[in-house]
């Protein structure tokens, strides 16, 4: 009879509907951030940023998401307003990064290849051409050669030595009668500055106040559905959405990738901000239909305390916690600066792209054998120190990349990492978790690792290229995760396993078992009349 219940409640609100649309969902806004999230190093790089400034950038990111996220998730429970949150967040992330396109450029492409524009202001068209010095640093030259008759010398500029930056198109904030009379304190500081500090701490203030648009969604959109199918009975069908959100990212990733290098003479990388603006607009009707449900009564506010504690209280889940703090610096300082390798290495986007895709593609691959993976290693923890191993050998390669297409075999590598990666954090989770708090223990790893550590991450990657160069940032990382690897193999077989009893778990599979042995009672009282109806009419027969 309960069963028979949920099952006409789940019917009634229509949870494969639901799930449909909220796979659209996730695969649009997917789509929407690999657009733009990987490349945007590449554009801060175009501006005229340095490594240092590039990391500060997107350690204030994570830093500011850490943060605002969780905060902006209870406050829109709390107030109901979560449809209108993942909304609003939708339109006004999709406007605000438009802005990082009003900035100008050092006055060069990062394209490979030739392209001819005319310039407004002079009649000699401008030959783009990308070179590579063979040095420490891998430092990419571009000549602009004139192709009409000209007197002057062919111009060589650096996009990775940040003395020589341009400052074409911040003339006006350098106005003479503005400098004499700055507005306010800040404006006059800022004025004080040269053209590249400048830059930065407007790119700075942008970025800020688009992660402060865009990390509500994130949470709000998860937290709603996971309420939907906790109140229908059917919070197993909760993880299908990562699928749609892999596979928008790989073809995010894609085909952005695509139409940049296709359009490139025509749009430049504008055309990955445009991307981004439309996906996040298109996604918009799907959140207006979204499926969230407020449960009336209130959850316990100290759940993130818990998850602490529980964390705290198990020597496991502490190594657990390491190890995703370090895979999130290693993972958070490749993801900035390996498509600066790759450019130097001669990639174009479509090259970059398709890398990318790789990743999330066979991220998908790994799921459906994680499980035979897990059972033949006997323990998922073997797991974790297996992702780590693959993220040394991933960094070791990357730091002998000779070509465009020379990432993919890592690529892959990466995915499968990842997978497993996760797939141990989240039976890891599931050992400590007490009734209720498997998805906030889940997702503080998930904090430590794509927030806190990718802040840390980000900015060491940063001091670190600007100083030695790119190739001994991934040797560094590959060294130093070959050594916690080892310790983490051992630190592994000495510590004991304690896993905690899930007393709602036994009593699924008390409920399952009692089934099952009252339909073999029933099957077996059945067979007993039968045989009692038998005997009796052969009794009759032979009297």
């Amino acid at each position: 009879m309960v069963k028979k219940g949920a099952m006409q409640k789940s019917k009634q609100w229509n949870v494969k509907g639901a799930m449909r649309l909220a796979g659209v969902f996730h695969f649009l806004h997917s789509c929407g951030s690999a657009c733009l999230l990987p490349f945007l190093t590449l554009y801060f790089r175009h501006l005229g940023l340095s490594a240092t400034m590039i990391g500060i950038i997107m350690a204030s990111k994570h830093l500011l998401a850490l943060v605002w996220r969780p905060v902006s998730s209870v406050l829109a429970r709390q107030y109901d307003k979560r449809r209108t949150v993942i909304v609003g967040s939708l339109l006004s992330s999709a406007l605000v990064v438009l802005a990082l396109l009003l900035f100008p450029s050092a006055g060069i492409q990062t394209e490979g290849g030739q392209c001819n524009t005319s310039q407004p202001d002079a009649e000699p068209t401008a030959v783009l051409q990308r070179t590579t010095i063979a040095s420490q640093s891998n430092t990419t030259v571009y000549s602009i050669e004139q192709t009409s008759v000209s007197t002057e010398k062919p111009v060589e500029v650096s996009t990775l030595v940040s003395s020589n930056w341009s400052a074409r198109g911040l003339r006006s904030l350098k106005k003479p009668e503005e400098e004499d009379n700055p507005h306010s304190e800040f404006l006059g500081s800022l004025k004080a500055m040269d053209a590249q500090h400048q830059m930065f701490f407007l790119v700075l203030i942008v970025m800020g106040l688009w992660e402060l648009m865009a990390a509500p969604l994130e949470w709000t959109a998860d937290d709603g559905l996971y309420e939907y199918l906790d109140f229908v009975d059917a919070t197993d069908r909760h993880n299908s959405v990562k699928l749609w959100k892999q596979l928008g990212a790989a073809f995010g990733n894609c085909a952005v990738g695509i139409l940049v290098t296709s359009l490139f003479c025509l749009t430049g990388t504008a055309l990955e901000f445009y991307s981004y603006a439309a996906f996040m607009i298109l996604t918009i009707p799907t959140a207006a239909l979204l499926p969230i449900y407020l449960r009336k009564r209130e959850r316990p506010t100290s759940g993130g305390f818990k998850a602490l504690q529980l964390v705290h209280g198990n020597s496991q889940a502490i190594l657990c916690a390491v190890t995703v703090v370090l895979m999130g610096m290693v993972s958070s300082a490749v993801s900035d600066f390996l498509l600066w390798h790759m450019q130097d290495c001669g990639a174009t986007e479509i090259h970059m792209g398709i890398s990318l895709a790789l990743v999330h593609l066979s991220q998908t691959g790994f799921a459906p054998f994680a499980g035979r993976l897990s059972r033949l290693l006997k323990y998922h923890g073997w797991l974790l120190v297996i992702a780590v191993v693959s993220l040394a050998l991933q960094c070791l390669y990357y730091s002998f990349l000779w070509g465009p297409w020379a990432a993919v075999p890592a690529q892959l590598l990466a995915g499968f990492g990842t997978g497993a990666l996760w797939w141990s954090v989240t039976s890891q989770s599931e050992d400590i978790a007490t009734p209720g708090t498997e998805k906030t223990i889940l997702r503080l790893f998930e904090v430590l690792s794509l927030e806190l550590g990718a802040a840390f991450g980000s900015l060491a990657a940063g001091f670190v290229v600007q100083k030695f160069g790119v190739q001994v940032l991934f040797q560094g990382m590959a060294v130093t995760l070959a050594l916690w690897s080892s310790a983490l193999a051992v630190l592994k077989w000495k510590i004991p396993r304690q896993r905690r009893i899930n007393y709602s778990r036994l009593l699924a599979a008390d409920t399952e078992i009692s089934e099952s042995e009252s339909d073999q009672e029933k099957d077996w009282l059945e067979t007993a009349m039968e045989d009692a109806r038998g005997n009796n009419k052969w009794t009759k027969d032979k009297s």
